[in-house]
């Protein structure tokens, strides 16, 4: 495979940003394997974004030739008090987070925060090192990467080293591309602008887009009040344990008019989890309503529907016929205990 193949593997949606393009070119030009993170808080049960979205990117990156380690941020989990901040539960859930990432992207590294730092004695005072770096005022902006409000007065002195750790994470894991969510930007635009300063290697900068929630937009004029699937929010996702009836039954409720392209959540589901995971999205339709139509590119599907030639309940029956041939397989292999489902019931 030559570079321009892999860079177009890491550039396949659902990326929606590189941090750069030819920073990420002269990266493959003197490195053909180099080292990806994504960084990952174990919260509640895993869904459709969270696990099969994020899972299918990453085996873009080890398509591409890229050593793939997932860090499962254990004390990133305790400080954003997740899971209620109980570090027993979060140690039962991480095992469930493994195993579901093991099946999804077997051929990635599955690293634990908290044996990280046991295991790398420098960690705290390179911690300590790059917060020297760091203003109060920069660092309560950089909050949000928490799902926290830079305006938060209430806010407990151990989030504060959060954005730090994330940052020092990156570096303590030798990291060539660091992958995240569109969500992550601002912390690794402070890696980018803190590394050189300590002469640590500089990342490429990898962000794709968040799958969007199954409910209406608050304001569908406004893309950025689009909301992402929630693992707290059981009508807004589809998870990876919803039975093939949960999962169509939810589809047919999703959000989805007529013609309208922007922010459809049915739309970016089709666009970054069928098509990449099959050839053909074939729609089945009675011929009184165009008879069967197969796509072989979403370019196609998202014009028909536009035009009007695929109606939305076409479209909804599609979806989750295809999701159900996503996520049953997993479903069927990913052992969730029942002390572990109760533990994530109660975090709520």
């Amino acid at each position: 495979m030559d570079i321009t193949e892999k860079v177009d593997l890491i550039e396949r949606p659902p990326t929606e940003e590189v941090v750069t393009h030819d920073e990420l070119i002269e990266l493959f030009k003197s490195n053909s394997s180099p080292k990806h993170y994504i960084g990952l808080e174990i919260s509640g049960f895993l869904h459709l974004g969270s696990l099969i979205s994020t899972g299918f990117k990453i085996n873009d990156f080890v398509k591409a030739g890229v050593n793939c380690t997932i860090f499962l941020a254990d004390w990133h989990t305790l400080i954003n008090d997740k899971l209620g901040g109980d570090w027993e539960t979060i140690s039962k859930v991480s095992k469930y987070y493994q195993d579901a990432f093991k099946l999804v992207c077997p051929d990635a590294q599955i690293i634990l925060g908290s044996k990280l730092y046991e295991e790398k004695a420098e960690y705290w005072s390179e911690l300590v090192k790059f917060t020297k770096h760091m203003s109060i005022a920069r660092t309560m902006r950089t909050l949000t990467i928490m799902g926290r409000s830079e305006d938060d007065k209430k806010i407990d002195l151990a989030k504060l080293l959060y954005p730090a750790m994330q940052a020092v994470d990156i570096h303590s894991l030798d990291v060539d591309i660091a992958h995240a969510g569109m969500d992550q930007r601002k912390i690794h635009m402070l890696v980018r602008e803190i590394f050189p300063k300590m002469k640590w290697k500089v990342p490429v900068a990898v962000h794709h887009k968040l799958l969007p929630g199954l409910l209406k937009p608050a304001d569908i004029s406004d893309s950025k009040i689009l909301g992402k699937m929630s693992k707290s929010d059981p009508n807004s996702g589809v998870f990876i344990h919803n039975t093939d009836d949960e999962i169509k039954k939810k589809i047919s409720k999703a959000w989805c008019e007529e013609a309208n392209i922007e922010n459809n959540p049915l739309l970016e589901i089709a666009r970054t989890v069928i098509f990449h995971d099959f050839d053909e999205m074939k729609v089945e339709r009675p011929e009184k309503f165009g008879g069967n139509v197969s796509y072989f590119e979403y370019e196609q599907l998202q014009s028909d529907f536009e035009q009007k030639k695929l109606h939305p309940g076409d479209l909804k029956q599609t979806v989750g016929n295809y999701l159900v041939k996503v996520i049953s397989p997993i479903r069927e292999k990913l052992n969730l205990s029942e002390e572990v489902n109760e533990a994530i019931k109660k975090s709520y």
